[in-house]
């Protein structure tokens, strides 16, 4: 919560949903007032609000089931938080990564920001671990490094040079874990 006052990423999602360029109070305007014993609900439509704020989303439907426009549409009416487990994606990364609707509202505050390659590294990070075959690994793990730790990369992270380094040498010996230090360095800069 201590985000929202000092211009953090909270702040950055109530600015998406709410639809206006500046917050005079940045409770007020994500739809909560603040009380002695927590948050107080001011409209009982926040989720419908957050869908009409997300429209913009939905509308690039780039024709076909399977496009990107058509999941994140399904996510949208299907995976629709509360407004208290809205709240709670405020008190950690970890929270708002794991919930789908969180997931997309981020990416879509990313994008706005110029600085969605952070969270496509983080997430193909995490697609990589769970893949079984050694070939695959080897594979995915060089089309990671070549898209978004080498240097001049079209997604390239900020990474220092010794991590960039030392994600390099795991590439000898690839395993799951081979790009664990670089996604912990991503994931605080994303914090």
């Amino acid at each position: 919560i201590a985000n929202v006052r000092n211009g953090g990423s909270m702040h950055q999602l109530c600015l998406i949903f709410s639809g206006h360029k500046q917050l005079s109070g940045a409770d007020a305007e994500c739809g909560y007032d603040q009380t002695d014993d927590g948050f107080k609900k001011k409209s009982k439509n926040i989720a419908k609000d957050m869908k009409n704020r997300l429209g913009f989303l939905r509308r690039r439907n780039d024709s076909g089931p399977g496009s990107n426009a058509a999941k994140l549409d399904k996510v949208i009416k299907t995976v629709r938080p509360s407004p208290e487990e809205a709240l709670k994606w405020g008190e950690s990364l970890d929270k708002l990564l794991t919930h789908k609707y969180g997931l997309a509202a981020f990416r879509a505050f990313l994008r706005t920001e110029f600085s969605d390659e952070n969270l496509e590294f983080w997430l193909a990070c995490e697609e990589y671990k769970k893949v079984k075959s050694q070939s695959k690994m080897i594979s995915k793990a060089k089309k990671i490094f070549a898209e978004y730790i080498a240097i001049q990369s079209c997604k390239e992270v900020n990474l220092d040079s010794h991590t960039r380094e030392h994600t390099k040498d795991n590439l000898q010996k690839v395993s799951r874990s081979c790009f664990d230090l670089a996604q912990k360095r991503i994931f605080g800069l994303t914090e």
